[in-house]
Protein backbone atom coordinates (compact mmCIF):
# COMPACT_ATOMS: atom_id res chain seq x y z
CA UNK A 1 0.00 0.00 0.00
CA UNK A 2 1.28 3.66 -1.08
CA UNK A 3 -0.79 6.43 -0.29
CA UNK A 4 1.24 9.59 -1.56
CA UNK A 5 0.55 13.35 -0.47
CA UNK A 6 2.70 16.35 -2.65
CA UNK A 7 3.39 19.69 -0.05
CA UNK A 8 0.37 22.12 0.12
CA UNK A 9 1.72 24.34 -3.11
CA UNK A 10 -1.74 24.46 -4.88
CA UNK A 11 -3.80 27.52 -4.54
CA UNK A 12 -7.00 27.49 -4.00
CA UNK A 13 -10.05 29.78 -2.41
CA UNK A 14 -7.80 31.77 0.17
CA UNK A 15 -5.72 28.36 0.89
CA UNK A 16 -2.82 26.18 -0.12
CA UNK A 17 -3.77 22.59 -0.64
CA UNK A 18 -1.56 18.89 -0.84
CA UNK A 19 -2.79 16.29 -3.51
CA UNK A 20 -3.57 12.65 -1.59
CA UNK A 21 -3.02 9.95 -4.50
CA UNK A 22 -2.62 6.24 -4.61
CA UNK A 23 -0.48 4.75 -6.77
CA UNK A 24 -2.33 1.48 -6.39
CA UNK A 25 -5.98 1.90 -6.49
CA UNK A 26 -8.75 4.82 -6.14
CA UNK A 27 -9.98 1.93 -3.83
CA UNK A 28 -7.12 1.89 -1.18
CA UNK A 29 -7.06 5.31 -2.05
CA UNK A 30 -10.82 6.01 -0.82
CA UNK A 31 -10.28 3.43 2.38
CA UNK A 32 -7.37 5.74 3.13
CA UNK A 33 -9.21 8.87 3.15
CA UNK A 34 -11.99 7.52 4.53
CA UNK A 35 -10.35 6.17 7.59
CA UNK A 36 -9.00 10.13 7.93
CA UNK A 37 -12.82 11.07 7.85
CA UNK A 38 -12.24 12.75 4.00
CA UNK A 39 -15.60 13.18 2.54
CA UNK A 40 -15.69 11.78 -1.26
CA UNK A 41 -16.43 15.36 -2.35
CA UNK A 42 -13.04 16.12 -1.44
CA UNK A 43 -12.30 13.71 -4.47
CA UNK A 44 -11.05 15.11 -7.75
CA UNK A 45 -10.89 12.48 -10.88
CA UNK A 46 -7.42 10.45 -9.23
CA UNK A 47 -6.71 12.54 -6.09
CA UNK A 48 -8.13 14.36 -3.35
CA UNK A 49 -7.48 17.42 -2.12
CA UNK A 50 -6.28 18.09 1.55
CA UNK A 51 -5.74 21.49 3.30
CA UNK A 52 -2.30 22.20 3.75
CA UNK A 53 -3.27 22.23 7.85
CA UNK A 54 -4.12 19.22 7.30
CA UNK A 55 -0.77 17.97 5.62
CA UNK A 56 1.14 16.69 8.62
CA UNK A 57 -1.96 14.63 10.04
CA UNK A 58 -2.05 12.88 7.02
CA UNK A 59 1.98 12.00 6.63
CA UNK A 60 1.30 10.69 10.29
CA UNK A 61 -1.84 8.31 9.47
CA UNK A 62 0.95 6.87 6.40
CA UNK A 63 0.94 9.30 3.46
CA UNK A 64 4.27 9.12 1.84
CA UNK A 65 5.45 12.63 1.75
CA UNK A 66 6.76 13.35 -2.47
CA UNK A 67 7.52 16.07 -4.77
CA UNK A 68 4.21 16.74 -7.24
CA UNK A 69 6.22 15.80 -9.62
CA UNK A 70 6.94 12.53 -8.49
CA UNK A 71 3.10 12.28 -7.20
CA UNK A 72 1.97 12.57 -10.92
CA UNK A 73 4.74 10.43 -12.66
CA UNK A 74 3.43 7.86 -9.74
CA UNK A 75 -0.02 8.21 -11.06
CA UNK A 76 0.89 8.87 -14.76
CA UNK A 77 3.21 5.17 -14.40
CA UNK A 78 0.66 3.05 -12.66
CA UNK A 79 -2.30 4.29 -15.45
CA UNK A 80 -4.26 5.89 -12.56
CA UNK A 81 -3.90 9.40 -14.06
CA UNK A 82 -7.30 11.14 -15.35
CA UNK A 83 -7.26 14.36 -16.55
CA UNK A 84 -10.10 16.72 -17.32
CA UNK A 85 -12.24 15.39 -19.70
CA UNK A 86 -11.47 11.56 -19.14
Amino acid sequence: MVVLIDPPNAAGHGRLWSHLASDDSYEELHDFARGLGFSLRGFDRDHYDVPAEWYDDVVAAGALPVSSRELVARLIASGLRRRRGQ
